[in-house]
């Protein structure tokens, strides 16, 4: 039997399901996709990921303008990807607390 059944693992729904657990409550948490919801996974933190890449070579654009000078800069947008869907936050939420 469970103390409480907390529907999507999105910021606020395991958060919840992790301080219900730190409580001492037996929890469920249910969750269709990805924990994390749609801004760890498909929104705000990747959208993130791509403008900061964005903005390192908008000033590698102007290294001139830094009396510096660069050759040969390129980009990897399959490095880029993968360096987007590192799992680093997406495991620091399984690690926070145990439900």
């Amino acid at each position: 039997m469970k103390d409480l059944i907390v529907i999507g693992g999105g910021p606020g729904g395991y958060v919840a399901a992790i301080r219900a657990s730190q409580l001492g409550m037996n929890v469920l948490l249910v969750e269709k996709d990805a924990l994390g919801g749609t801004c760890l996974n498909r929104g705000c933190i990747p959208t993130k990921a791509y403008y900061q890449n964005a903005s390192v070579l908008r000033t590698l654009g102007r290294l001139r303008d830094f009396n510096a000078a660069a050759e040969n800069i390129t980009f990897d947008m399959a490095g880029h990807d993968n360096r987007k869907n590192q799992n680093r936050i997406r495991s620091g939420v399984w690690n926070r607390g145990s439900c």
